[in-house]
């Protein structure tokens, strides 16, 4: 199981990474890809002024097990969503720190990273789950 760290982790399972330009990438860790199974299908939202807040629904992510709705780790505009997705959602499951990155956001609020966990703390989280 991989534990980046250079990613930002929520208690729901998604990572956030800062990028140079002051956005964030988001995704679902390896730990939610791993509990997932085969991902079949995610729905995305719109780029267009769509702006979510913390904990609003972001995405929808089907596997062969289940639903999984994925919520925001911040507030802020989405930006870019990973379209590539659709063709391949598989690549949430084989890659799911890199190409399989859920959106962009530009954050809304000061630190997005606040309250959130490093890769220390939500690697004794998962554990704990074991």
């Amino acid at each position: 199981m991989e534990f980046p760290d250079d990613v930002h982790y929520t208690a729901e399972h998604e990572w956030l990474r800062l990028e140079d330009d002051g956005l964030v990438v988001v995704g679902i860790t390896d730990y939610a890809q791993d509990q997932l199974g085969d991902i079949v299908f995610v729905q995305l939202p719109d780029v267009a002024d769509t702006v979510i807040s913390k904990d609003e629904q972001l995405a929808e992510i089907e596997s062969v097990k289940t639903v999984s709705e994925v919520y925001a780790p911040i507030s802020g505009k989405v930006v870019k969503v990973n379209t590539d997705l659709a063709d391949g959602p598989e690549v949430l499951n084989e890659d799911p720190y890199g190409y399989g990155w859920l959106v962009h956001m530009e954050p809304s609020g000061d630190d997005p990273t606040a309250g959130l966990m490093s890769a220390d703390e939500y690697r004794a989280l998962v554990s704990e789950g074991d």
